[in-house]
């Protein structure tokens, strides 16, 4: 079964292929495997374009990086209408505690990003930062601002 989240409940389109269930990606256009990590992505999507006004056309899902030589993925980018990355999401399944081990991998791949917002999220755990890379420094926010950012 499905584990409830942190997150306000979406009517998702879910798929049950011979008991491999798989959700429709309306970013992606297409069915994607559920996992419970793609469960916390498909909600937070929602989250972002129904409760904080995020425009659809500017979320990018699982999009690639190089870091130290290595080719990772991001769970969410959001841009502005400028094409600047502005938000950037990392999502870890509900079982997965958010500890300093996993927003130290979400800073990392910032370090390639830049982008001013960064969250980390299991569905229930949300942590949301904004981020300074002039001074090099980061302040945790209460909630998740709204689109569009003020930087």
């Amino acid at each position: 079964m499905l584990e409830p989240l942190n997150l306000p409940p979406y009517p998702f389109k879910l798929t049950d292929d011979n008991g491999r269930l798989s959700i429709f990606d309306e970013l992606r256009k297409k069915q994607i495997v559920l996992t419970p990590e793609e469960w916390v992505r498909q909600h937070f999507v929602q989250y972002l374009i129904r409760e904080k006004g995020y425009p659809r056309a500017l979320i990018k899902l699982e999009g690639g990086l190089k870091l130290n030589g290595l080719a990772k993925r991001t769970d969410i980018v959001v841009f502005d209408t400028e094409g600047r990355k502005i938000l950037l999401v990392e999502c870890k399944a509900p079982a997965v505690k958010i500890t300093q081990h996993t927003f130290d991998q979400a800073a990392r791949y910032n370090m390639v990003h830049k982008v001013p917002v960064m969250a980390v999220t299991n569905g229930l755990a949300h942590y949301y930062c904004r981020i300074d890379h002039t001074a090099a420094t980061y302040a945790f926010l209460q909630e998740l601002p709204a689109y569009p950012l003020s930087y």
